[in-house]
C-alpha cells in the first residue's frame, strides 16, 4: 500500500519560524531579517512547509547555473530567491534556506495601509521556481547587500513611529532592483531564451495542427510553461520583457493566425473554426478575432473572395 504523503508544516507566524530555527523571538512581530552568517540553520527546516509570509533570501552560492551549448551564461556572485504566502517550500528550497546569508521574512499585515500591499502581488518573481533564481553580478550583489545591511541596522535599532515607513521604503527599493536585474537576466540569457521561444512556437503549432484543442480547449499559460519546464509567471515575464507581450497575448496571437488560415483556406463555418481552436462558444472567438483584427471572422473571409 502506498504511503500517504506527509502533510507540509504550516508556519503561521514569524515567531513560529524563529522558534523552528532555534532563534530568539523577532524584534518585530511582522518583519525579520535573519543573518545566516551568524546563525546555524542546518537541520532546522522541515522537509515541506507552507509559508504565511513573504520570503526574500540572498544566497552567496548558487547551483543550477543555466547552461546553453558549451557555455554558462549566468553570473555567479550569488542570487536572490523569492516566495509568497501560501507557497509550499521543500526539496531544493530547504537547501536554499540553509545556505542563505540573509533571509528577509515579512508578514502581509506589515504592508497594510501602504500601496505596497497591492503592488507586491504584481511582482511575478514571487512565484518563480527555484531554477529561475535571480543570478547577480558583483555590482548587483553589492547593491542588494547594501540594502540588507541597512535593514539589519534599522531593525537592530530602537523601533519607533518611523520604523515601518523606513522599512517599507527599503523593501520597495529591493523589489525595484530585483525587477530591473531580472529584466537584465532575460537579456543576458538571450541564446537560451531563443531556444525557449522556438520550442514555444513548436509546442503551439503541434497543439493546433494535431487538433488537441478539440479535446483540450484553448492552450493555457500553465500548459505551455509545464511543457517548457518553466513557471507560468517566469514564462510570461520573459516574453513581456523580450517581445512586449505576455504569454496569454502570445497564445491569442497564434490563435488568430490559425483562425486566419482556416477562414481563408477551408469552408469551415465560423462556429466550426471556433470549436477547432478550442473555444466553447463561437461568440467568444468572434469577439477576440474582431478585437485583434478589427474585422469579424465573416468580414475577414469575404476579403479573400
Amino acid at each position: 500500500m502506498k504511503k500517504e504523503e506527509e502533510q507540509p508544516l504550516k508556519l503561521e507566524s514569524l515567531t513560529e519560524a524563529h522558534r523552528l530555527f532555534g532563534l530568539p523571538q523577532p524584534k518585530h512581530p511582522l518583519i525579520s531579517l535573519i543573518n545566516g552568517a551568524h546563525t546555524v540553520l542546518e537541520g532546522k527546516l522541515p522537509t515541506r512547509h507552507v509559508l504565511a509570509y513573504y520570503k526574500i533570501a540572498y544566497k552567496p552560492k548558487l547551483g543550477g547555473k543555466l547552461k546553453y551549448g558549451q557555455g554558462y551564461y549566468d553570473f555567479d556572485a550569488g542570487g536572490l530567491l523569492f516566495a509568497a504566502p501560501g507557497q509550499i517550500i521543500g526539496g531544493n528550497d530547504q537547501e536554499g534556506a540553509v545556505c542563505s546569508q540573509y533571509t528577509l521574512i515579512i508578514h502581509p499585515d506589515f504592508f497594510l495601509g501602504y500601496p505596497l500591499a497591492k503592488k507586491i502581488k504584481q511582482y511575478g518573481f514571487f512565484s518563480y521556481s527555484t531554477n529561475e533564481t535571480l543570478h547577480l553580478s558583483e555590482e548587483e550583489k553589492n547593491i542588494i547587500l547594501s540594502i540588507f545591511n541597512f535593514m539589519e541596522r534599522e531593525l537592530d535599532s530602537r523601533i519607533d513611529d518611523f520604523s515601518q515607513e523606513v522599512m517599507i521604503s527599503q523593501i520597495e527599493l529591493l523589489l525595484s532592483y530585483a525587477n530591473r536585474f531580472y529584466r537584465r537576466q532575460f537579456l543576458t540569457r538571450k541564446a537560451a531564451i531563443t531556444d525557449i521561444l522556438q520550442r514555444l512556437e513548436e509546442t503551439l503549432n503541434t497543439y493546433f495542427n494535431d487538433e488537441q484543442a478539440l479535446s483540450g480547449g484553448i492552450p493555457t499559460v500553465a500548459y505551455l510553461a509545464a511543457k517548457l519546464n518553466l513557471s507560468p509567471n517566469y514564462l510570461s515575464d520573459m516574453l513581456r520583457s523580450l517581445t512586449g507581450q505576455s504569454a496569454q497575448q502570445h497564445i491569442h496571437d497564434r490563435l488568430i493566425d490559425k483562425a486566419k488560415e482556416k477562414l481563408s483556406t477551408t469552408n469551415l463555418s465560423v462556429s466550426e473554426v471556433a470549436y477547432a481552436l478550442g473555444f466553447e462558444h463561437s461568440q467568444s472567438f468572434s469577439k477576440l478575432f474582431k478585437t485583434k483584427t478589427r474585422l469579424s471572422p465573416l468580414e475577414f473571409r469575404k476579403s479573400f473572395n
